[in-house]
């Protein structure tokens, strides 16, 4: 089990400078992270950095809301990758969801995915703002609107990623799709147990660390 391939190494803060990236991309080199998870404005830098390396560069769409238009959403996969993202991380309508509106939900999901054309698209459903009934429908909705993978958390909500949010979404989802657990993963242990869950990707901050 190659622990490094399952993390996206992760910097979203707003206050973020290019000492904070030039750090994370140092550390995901070294480490042979799947991944650097970034915000937008920082691809085309981060694409010119990672030259040479197999590093590859995740970021973020209707992020950390997820309450933007649709059209919004499709312009900033597409430009996204159009800068050299590999995977997109995009956070749902998560007022619609709890409206009941699951068709909206899901067909956002599909118009996204439409734009990253043959990338990675990751559906964060943001589980601690969700009951149990909602992360099913949530989960359901990722399934039909063909996402890679169901993201638990932006990690900017109340909290991040329990075990048992991903045991519940791998019941859901099985092998239809993948789960991202994201959010308070901070050590060796942590990670393990969210794999162990059934986690395909790991979003942390502290990537190091959790290889130790």
């Amino acid at each position: 089990m190659k622990l490094n391939k399952y993390i996206d190494h992760t910097y979203l803060k707003a206050e973020g400078t290019k000492e904070h990236i030039d750090k994370l991309i140092e550390e995901a080199k070294e480490s042979e992270f799947k991944t650097i998870c970034i915000n937008p404005a920082w691809i085309e830098y981060a694409k010119e950095q990672l030259k040479g390396s197999k590093v590859e560069i995740c970021t973020v769409v209707g992020f950390p809301l997820g309450a933007n238009s649709t059209e919004s959403k499709i312009f900033e996969a597409r430009d996204a990758i159009d800068k050299g993202a590999e995977e997109v991380d995009m956070v749902i309508n998560i007022g619609k969801l709890k409206e009941g509106d699951v068709d909206y939900v899901t067909a956002e999901i599909k118009a996204v995915k439409n734009a990253c054309q043959n990338k990675v698209l990751k559906v964060i459903i943001e589980t601690a703002l969700l009951n149990e009934t909602e992360i099913t429908l949530a989960s359901n909705a990722v399934i039909e609107g063909g996402g890679d993978f169901v993201k638990t958390s932006t990690g900017f909500s109340t909290r991040g990623a329990t075990v048992e949010d991903v045991k519940l979404i791998k019941s859901v989802v099985g092998d239809y799709c993948k789960i991202k657990a994201s959010g308070g993963i901070r050590n060796h242990d942590d990670m393990m147990a969210m794999i162990n869950a059934g986690a395909d990707r790991i979003g942390a901050s502290a990537g190091k660390v959790l290889l130790k």
